[in-house]
């Protein structure tokens, strides 16, 4: 290096030294703007981060808080919803109490309906009842769902026994006292009879069921003539289809009313005749109107009995056939009617001797429960 350039040299170092120092000047500054810069930029995030994380403390805390109001809503939602099950299921239950109400009520209705049908049909049947004069000569009173009848009893009496019924009791209790008594038959015969009482079974309440038979009907109306010929007419007319009538089972006289029974082999003849009611009947020189009602089949449903004695009726037992039937009864009932043998007043006597059948009837009010 020559001395001609030494000055000028140093000269351009100490220049590029201070435009070095500039740069470097510019740039510490450069660098401190961009450290405040990061500073307020730390510090702007800092604040973004401080309220992130107390948004996300509230948003956890909230979080929390719906959790817990979900359990409880949830617990809420299955207590209501076993609730709501057990009233579903009480719900069916009711609704399977109802169904079974109203199953046994149409049963007892169905049955209402059949009862009133055939209550129709007996009240139909009671209007069609055969026409017969009666006569009111009782006196009024209150109604009652039952009413009594008078006993017929028909005893079959054993042979060799008497049945005497005396006009006082305590005739035939005296009778029964003694038990033995030695009847004279003549001056060197007698025989020795036992005074037993008199017990038959009666009915206490008889309970019967009734419906109208479908094959049968009652005739009625009918005039006063031959019985076979009568039946004979009756079974000849109604077997005929142009009377309405069909082929005939059997035709009977009812003996205490004078109406006759027809049955037909088929069952929906009777109800034909019935509805007509009246029917004009052929009869020997003129024709005849009758009347053709339903015939009721009876079906005894309840029976109880009682046992009864008859007051003043006494059995005597043990007589031998030794006479005559007439001449045995009349010395028998001589006897009996003499108070020194303990008898009295005899109101009736009936003898039925060994190997014979005799059937007593009692009938009436006279009997006193055992």
């Amino acid at each position: 290096m020559s001395s001609d350039e030494g000055p000028s040299s140093l000269s351009e170092v100490t220049k590029t030294s201070k435009d070095s120092l500039e740069e470097i000047k510019t740039s510490i500054s450069n660098y401190k703007m961009k450290h405040k810069q990061l500073i307020l930029d730390q510090q702007e995030l800092a604040a973004c981060r401080d309220d992130q994380l107390d948004m996300t403390a509230k948003c956890k805390q909230r979080s929390k808080k719906l959790t817990q109001d979900l359990n409880e809503v949830y617990c809420s939602n299955e207590e209501q919803i076993g609730k709501e099950k057990a009233k579903v299921i009480e719900m069916k239950e009711k609704e399977n109490e109802l169904m079974e109400e109203i199953r046994r009520v149409q049963d007892a209705l169905k049955m209402e309906e059949v009862n009133n049908d055939h209550l129709q049909q007996q009240a139909n049947l009671f209007t069609a009842v055969p026409e017969r004069p009666v006569v009111f000569t009782g006196a009024t009173g209150l109604l009652a769902d039952a009413f009594d009848m008078k006993p017929r009893v028909v005893y079959p009496m054993e042979g060799g026994t008497v049945l005497v019924t005396f006009e006082e009791e305590v005739v035939a209790n005296k009778i029964l006292d003694i038990k033995k008594h030695r009847v004279a038959l003549g001056s060197d015969c007698s025989i020795v009879v036992e005074a037993r009482p008199v017990q038959l079974m009666l009915p206490r309440l008889v309970e019967i069921d009734t419906e109208v038979s479908p094959r049968h009907v009652l005739i009625s109306n009918l005039p006063d003539m031959d019985t076979d010929t009568l039946l004979s007419k009756l079974e000849i007319h109604f077997s005929k289809k142009k009377h309405g009538g069909g082929e005939v089972d059997t035709c009977e006289l009812l003996p205490d009313s004078r109406n006759v029974v027809i049955a037909f082999v088929e069952k929906h003849i009777a109800r034909r005749l019935t509805d007509k009611e009246h029917h004009e009947v052929s009869l020997p020189q003129k024709k005849h109107k009758v009347r053709v009602t339903p015939f009721l089949n009876g079906k005894i449903t309840n029976l109880e009995t009682k046992m009864t004695v008859c007051p003043r009726t006494v059995q005597l037992t043990g007589i031998p056939n030794v006479m005559e039937r007439d001449v045995m009864q009349d010395l028998l009932e001589i006897h009996f009617q003499k108070s020194i043998n303990g008898g009295g007043e005899v109101e009736h006597f009936l003898y039925n001797p060994l190997g014979r059948h005799t059937s007593a009837v009692f009938g009436g009010a006279d009997f006193k429960e055992d």
